[in-house]
């Protein structure tokens, strides 16, 4: 069994992705500032292998004291909208992207690291042509600079695992509202209608489970995937947002969705992704759009808040 450091433990992904990590049998130290005032990790206190930190990324006291010992590092923690980093690009490149070289700096070179970046990193992709790997990166905003910069970093420290991840969906302990699929169901529930600018924008998308058990295949199989990056997503869920649209009214018949014939919408990203490289290796995503679409539903009979969006 493994020891593993998460930042950012308590956030949308770290509190579904170290639960996870805990039922397998490892051991987790988890670092976050609960800046949000979330209660993600409660259902984890119950594991005597669980250590729960309050603390800011940034300190170098703190994460030197605590990257002492660890097998994996995960490093979560980040500002990670496109509109949160705008309205603090100080924060934004000083957790995004620095926190991340002084934990390059601090860990031991046999210190592995499974970092996730953004496949938001691939911009505005050409017209029905698939991203993998080998694409150029070509981040259109703050925040996918800040994480393209990092997983450069990383790559070269080497030793690590990069993830660049479809846009995530599903409930988690920690919510997220602001998310495409999150936020367009939470409107078919609540408004039952939305108006969509430049509704053939495409992106892929993956559920928040499935990208738990991505980080877990990579613990599993660190020597085999190691100093290589990954797209992370629905094979079947390259869809533009009209498609997407689409989806939720199969189980939504009364959300009425219209395109807009003028405006347009501040994120420029465009692009549809090939998963096929970690699929030849034999991770293969579980949770269906379908699926998380229903989970959500249900879910927003209980949650009626936007408290939990980034935004």
């Amino acid at each position: 069994m493994s020891k593993v450091l998460i930042t950012g433990a308590g956030g949308y992904i770290g509190s579904t992705l170290t639960l996870e990590i805990l039922k397998k049998g490892h051991e987790v130290v988890a670092i976050d500032s609960f800046s949000h005032n979330q209660p993600s990790l409660m259902d984890c206190c119950r594991y005597g292998t669980f250590t729960i930190v309050r603390g800011d990324v940034r300190d170098r006291n703190l994460i030197s004291k605590y990257i002492k010992g660890v097998d994996f590092i995960i490093p979560l923690a980040g500002i990670v909208s496109a509109p949160a980093c705008d309205r603090d690009p100080l924060a934004a490149r000083s957790i995004n992207l620095e926190a991340i070289n002084m934990i390059l700096e601090l860990r031991q070179p046999e210190q592995k690291i499974i970092y996730p970046d953004t496949n938001s990193g691939y911009g505005v992709g050409e017209k029905d042509i698939y991203c993998d790997e080998n694409t150029p990166l070509n981040p259109i905003s703050l925040y996918g600079q800040t994480k393209v910069e990092a997983e450069r970093n990383i790559l070269k420290a080497g030793n690590a695992v990069v993830f660049r991840l479809a846009t995530v969906f599903g409930i988690s302990p920690r919510m997220r509202m602001d998310l495409l699929v999150n936020d367009f169901v939470y409107r078919a529930v609540n408004d039952r209608f939305i108006v969509l600018f430049e509704s053939h924008f495409k992106r892929n998308y993956v559920h928040v489970r499935d990208v738990a058990r991505a980080f877990i295949y990579a613990m599993e199989n660190f020597e085999k995937m190691k100093n290589e990056p990954y797209n992370v997503g629905l094979s079947e869920a390259n869809l533009s947002k009209l498609e997407l649209c689409e989806e939720i009214k199969k189980q939504l018949p009364g959300f009425y969705f219209i395109e807009a014939k003028i405006g347009e919408d501040p994120d420029k990203r465009n692009y549809i992704v090939s998963n096929a490289k970690i699929e030849k290796l034999g991770f293969k995503t579980q949770v269906s759009l379908q699926e998380g679409i229903t989970e959500l539903i249900k879910g927003y009979q209980i949650l009626k808040r936007t408290q939990y969006s980034n935004n």
